[in-house]
């Protein structure tokens, strides 16, 4: 059950979720600060997808791939 979770998970969900709404958002408006966001959005996605790669289950595996994928793009964008 998720409610047992013995690391992060799912609570690095929701966060990782917020992280990359607020740099969307930031890269919309074409912030000055965007590349920063960009930057600490990829640390978020890869805790995540550390956190979600220990657990068997068939979505967490995906999380974890997705955010990989994610942090992998974020980090183009910061550089």
């Amino acid at each position: 059950a998720g409610t047992d979770s013995k690391n992060e998970c799912p609570k690095c969900c929701a966060e990782c979720v917020d992280a990359c709404i607020m740099c969307i958002k930031m890269m919309a408006a074409d912030s000055k600060h965007a590349s920063q966001y960009c930057m600490l959005c990829a640390l978020i996605c890869e805790w995540c997808a550390e956190q979600c790669a220990e657990h068997d289950h068939e979505h967490c595996q995906k999380c974890a791939e997705s955010c990989r994928k994610c942090a992998e793009e974020c980090r183009k964008v910061a550089a």
